[in-house]
């Protein structure tokens, strides 16, 4: 059974120990379900780790797939800093790009530097490297990863159809794949926050946590644009790749948390296989 874990995942800074200083207690919920996903990753032993981030590439109009051999980089909060490096499963990452080009989809394999070696080493964004910090550095898994970026300029159901495909793919290797939506929920919780306030972002998470807790994560899909708009999330796009691929692996989802103690939403769900 390849496609053997998945999970929703935030990625703000202030759940890493290292880099919550004052804060620590503040993001202790959150702390425990990445915790607890993490627990649940290990015992997944994922030979590949997927993660859907929304701060890596940012492409015109298409899904990226980092097809570099490694990825590596840095988080600060303040003076506090930590640092990833992972290699890259290249060779999952190039089957799932020519099979989501063979269903017609958007999709564009992106490298850095050049195309091998050391020096081919793609910029780990915040979004890939946080809840890696807990899945690699917490667990001691030595799993590979790559590195996947929705786009907002396309229908979601082509993001669907992506997250899909990549499940299909994973069905297809002997190797133990785990896919990661990482995403933080609607940014306008708080008037005093870079986005500002509005009612909306309440019920976009609360909508989410519904969805996740009633087992139809692809409803996210039928939410009113203008709400989303106004809610400002970075987690629709994510969730929705992980719908499409739950949708060809059946999967079943536990809410592990859910808190909103600045001004965006995190929840942390972990889904595992219907045997």
């Amino acid at each position: 059974m390849p496609l053997v874990y998945a999970c929703i995942a935030p990625h703000g800074g202030e759940i890493v120990p290292a880099l919550a200083g004052s804060k620590l207690r503040m993001f202790l919920p959150t702390r425990k379900g990445m915790k607890t996903l993490a627990q649940e990753m290990r015992r997944a032993r994922p030979d590949t780790i997927v993660v859907a981030s929304p701060h890596n590439l940012r492409l015109h109009r298409h899904i990226g797939v980092v097809t570099a051999e490694n990825s590596s980089g840095m988080v600060a909060e303040g003076r506090r800093r930590i640092r990833l490096r992972a290699k890259c499963d290249v060779e999952f990452a190039k089957k799932v790009v020519d099979a989501a080009e063979g269903k017609g989809l958007p999709v564009v394999a992106a490298t850095y530097g050049v195309y091998e070696g050391p020096l081919s080493d793609m910029a780990m964004d915040w979004g890939t490297l946080i809840p890696l910090w807990f899945f690699l550095r917490g667990t001691g898994l030595k799993s590979r990863i790559v590195i996947v970026t929705p786009s907002r300029g396309i229908p979601l159901s082509q993001n669907f159809d992506f997250g899909k495909v990549l499940a299909e793919v994973a069905e297809g290797e002997r190797k133990r794949i785990a896919f990661v939506a990482s995403a933080d929920q609607a940014h306008a919780h708080r008037k005093s926050g870079p986005y500002g306030y509005s009612p909306d972002a309440g019920k976009y998470d609360r909508f989410v946590v519904d969805a996740v807790q009633d087992g139809r994560l692809g409803s996210i899909m039928e939410l009113d644009k203008g709400l989303i708009d106004r809610a400002k999330p970075d987690s629709l796009w994510q969730m929705t790749m992980l719908a499409g691929a739950i949708s060809a692996v059946p999967m079943e989802g536990t809410l592990h948390s859910y808190q909103a103690p600045t001004y965006f939403g995190m929840l942390c769900a972990g889904y595992s296989r219907n045997l």
